[in-house]
């Protein structure tokens, strides 16, 4: 990171998170004259759609410029792993949440009455399949935001993930948990994406689930994510230890000091023979100079070497 904070990344974040709760709502909004109300096969499909499409097109759009996390249940495990600042991180969630409200009410001017019919999309707690079982829905919620957390870790932040693949990856599976989830509790799994839509509707019902949860089920997925398997596959820099290589350094030091002794001495025995032997100076290479030459590529040899010795051992490791 070169800055604690990078307000061009705010404002990414904001009109990604823009994106997704305008696209994933209106797709719910339109279900209902589509299809008529309650959930069916088809409109499950198309909400699934609309938010799988909108997640994996904004990380191709963004992620180079913020990440494109889009969902404070993402950011917050990024700052917990120091992927980015507290104070970046901050900024990321206030803007994610106000990219979520101008959306909810582009969509209220947009479709006033329809939109109403059905909160403007925002969750409205577990359903009737999970008996209204309040634990029931954040058990469903910390899962589905445990995998989706997991995806992006292992997709966008893991050195060795293969390129390209992280937005159809994260697209797809938002497309996979919105298939099972929206009849258990909406698949909420980003408290901007249930928090816009309930500022404009007023639907409050239920609403901390949907921080509670989500966060909850990120936080797990990216700790366990970033230190099982994203840390072991960044370089390692490993410090020479002292027992096994004392001698070794030892010597360098060593050979170091006396190399530097000779540089130091070099330039006055230059200036007594110019004084004393011009032209011999001129026309033939002192052979104080020609040992130090030597001198100097010994010492480089033997750095190299040890450097060498260096990495082989890390590679054993």
């Amino acid at each position: 990171m070169t800055s604690l904070v990078n307000p061009r990344n705010w404002f990414a974040e904001a009109i990604a998170t823009y994106a997704l709760v305008f696209f994933g709502p209106l797709a719910i909004i339109l279900s209902v004259v589509v299809f008529g109300d309650g959930l069916s096969i088809e409109s499950i499909i198309m909400i699934s759609l609309a938010h799988g499409a909108a997640i994996g097109l904004m990380v191709y759009a963004f992620g180079h410029i913020s990440g494109a996390h889009i969902n404070p249940a993402v950011t917050i495990p990024m700052m917990i792993t120091k992927k980015i600042s507290v104070a970046d991180g901050i900024g990321y969630i206030i803007f994610q949440l106000i990219g979520a409200v101008v959306a909810a009410f582009s969509l209220k001017a947009i479709l006033p009455e329809i939109g109403a019919k059905v909160n403007f999309g925002t969750q409205g707690g577990p359903s009737e399949l999970l008996n209204n079982s309040v634990m029931a829905g954040i058990t469903v919620e910390i899962i589905l935001t445990f995998f989706l957390v997991t995806v992006i870790f292992l997709t966008a932040v893991h050195k060795k993930a293969p390129a390209g693949i992280h937005g159809i990856s994260i697209g797809g599976m938002v497309f996979l948990l919105h298939i099972v989830g929206v009849p258990l509790t909406g698949a909420s799994m980003n408290p901007a994406r249930t928090f816009g839509p309930a500022v404009v509707s007023g639907f409050w019902e239920l609403h901390w689930l949907y921080w509670l949860a989500p966060i909850v089920g990120g936080i797990i997925a990216g700790v366990i994510m970033n230190y099982v398997f994203v840390n072991n596959a960044e370089p390692k820099t490993k410090s020479v230890s002292r027992s096994s290589s004392t001698g070794k350094s030892q010597k360098l030091e060593q050979y170091e000091k006396q190399y530097l002794s000779r540089l130091e001495k070099e330039p006055a025995k230059e200036e007594t023979k110019k004084v004393s032997r011009p032209r011999r100076v001129q026309s033939k290479k002192p052979k104080s100079a020609s040992e130090l030459e030597k001198y100097e590529k010994r010492y480089l040899t033997r750095l190299e070497k040890q450097s060498q010795t260096n990495v082989d051992s890390t590679d054993e490791e």
